[in-house]
């Protein structure tokens, strides 16, 4: 199992807007089957920490591309996508491998 979370740094002032759109466009990914339930959270400022900052994570079974064969696109997603890209000033993206039972080690 993995965990998946994009980092977003977004313009001064706008980290709500942009966390609220990349809510959305991760919703339209789940919607469509494409993607877990998404938790966006965001820093505008007025917490410790990096500012100006949006994540959104998931959990899926592999890595996968996003452009493999047989799936669709997903027209909402696209959309909204593009409101986000208004705000975002660069993004990456993060992979991690979660710790379950099956992976632990004797001691």
């Amino acid at each position: 199992m993995y965990v998946i979370r994009r980092v977003y740094e977004v313009k001064p002032g706008s980290a709500r807007r942009a966390a609220t759109l990349i809510k959305q466009q991760g919703d339209a990914y789940t919607k469509a089957g494409q993607r877990s339930e998404v938790r966006v959270y965001f820093n505008g400022g007025t917490l410790p920490g990096d500012t100006n900052r949006v994540y959104m994570e998931w959990t899926d079974e592999v890595i996968n591309s996003p452009y493999r064969e047989g799936v669709p696109s997903v027209p909402e997603a696209s959309e909204i996508g593009a409101k986000v890209r208004e705000h975002v000033i660069s993004q990456r993206i993060e992979f991690y491998e979660m710790m379950v039972p099956a992976k632990m080690q004797d001691a």
